[in-house]
């Protein structure tokens, strides 16, 4: 049976997570010029799933059904994270379904982490929230919408980490409408920052300036929430654009001087933005790229055209998904009924 994630009812032998992956759409104000640091805009889609089961066994098992050995070794990490916070030290058997591709921009590390973590709260009959799950595992520690989106879905949008370190608070969620869809360019040969990496990134680039800043929060306020929220495509598009132009030339250093990771992505991306009204951009570090259009036939449409223009490389995987309006799912298996 399918439940929100958080859901809790009787004795448990199991539970399925499916974890979803998330777009982050940028930043407002990554170095606080307006006074308070980060903030940031992001999707949940419904496309690349982080999936696992959980439940207690005679001895440890931890076992994964696809090549994710790194995954495989986090996610025991986390249970011993959540053995040493909570006290709850029975054995535990752990199978890996499937995991978003790592460091590619759709916040792997921290889905994997609160799959791992609602499983645990759940077989254990914990009730953590995912806010506590997040804090325990050391997630949002940035940006909140991986978390928020874990939770809810849709179009978030956070205010920044809070000043006692508790993950952002959710400011706007938004359900996309149903028809629009979402171009997704992964590059299996290209790799985003994280961690030290992306601290040390961070640290090294200059200041976003407080105009710029300025300028991409009036693009989520004024173009980027009203333009979902009405259903009206172009000003969504067109703020996602250019709050995206900005950042990406704010972050190019970081990036040999490119505003996409995947400098395939970038060709593609950058091609359908010049021959459709679309909305393009990377997520996060990359290298997954995206393009929003208003329908499936137009992003279909927008695909085939670029491939007979010869601009999609063959080693690019592309899909067309839709966004997510609910968070991850929770199925669970009860003993006695």
């Amino acid at each position: 049976m399918a439940l929100p994630a958080g859901a809790r009812r009787g004795p448990l032998a199991g539970v399925r997570v499916r974890a979803p992956a998330r777009l982050h759409l940028g930043f407002l104000d990554p170095a606080g010029t307006l006074g308070r640091r980060f903030g940031s805009l992001g999707l949940v889609i419904d496309g690349p799933e982080c999936v696992l089961d959980l439940g207690r066994g005679a001895t440890d098992s931890f076992e994964a059904d696809v090549p994710a050995s790194a995954a495989l070794a986090r996610a025991r990490g986390h249970v011993e994270t959540l053995r040493r916070a909570t006290g709850c030290t029975a054995p535990v058997t752990l199978r890996l379904r499937s995991t978003l591709p790592a460091h590619a921009g759709l916040g792997s590390g921290t889905q994997l982490a609160l799959a791992v973590g609602r499983a645990f709260s759940v077989a254990f009959g914990l009730g953590l929230g995912t806010a506590q799950l997040a804090a325990l595992l050391g997630r949002g520690a940035r940006s909140g919408v991986g978390i928020a989106g874990f939770d809810h879905g849709g179009l978030l949008l956070d205010g920044g980490p809070r000043a006692d370190g508790a993950p952002a608070a959710l400011l706007a969620r938004i359900a996309l409408p149903a028809a629009w869809r979402a171009i997704l360019v992964l590059d299996p040969h290209a790799r985003g920052l994280s961690g030290a990496d992306e601290k040390a990134a961070l640290a090294r680039l200059a200041p976003l300036p407080r105009e710029a800043a300025a300028e991409i929060c009036h693009e989520v306020l004024m173009r980027v929430l009203p333009g979902a929220a009405g259903g009206e495509f172009a000003p969504f598009a067109a703020g996602v654009s250019r709050m995206q132009q900005v950042l990406g030339a704010h972050f190019a250093p970081a990036q040999d001087g490119r505003a996409f990771t995947s400098a395939a992505a970038g060709r593609l991306l950058d091609w359908i933005a010049a021959h459709t009204e679309a909305g393009i951009g990377q997520s996060s570090w990359g290298p997954a790229g995206f393009a929003f259009l208003p329908s499936e036939e137009r992003a279909q449409a927008a695909l085939a055209a670029a491939r007979a223009a010869g601009v999609v490389a063959p080693a690019l995987d592309i899909l067309v998904v839709r966004a997510r309006n609910h968070g991850a799912l929770v199925a669970d298996e009860r003993a006695g009924g």
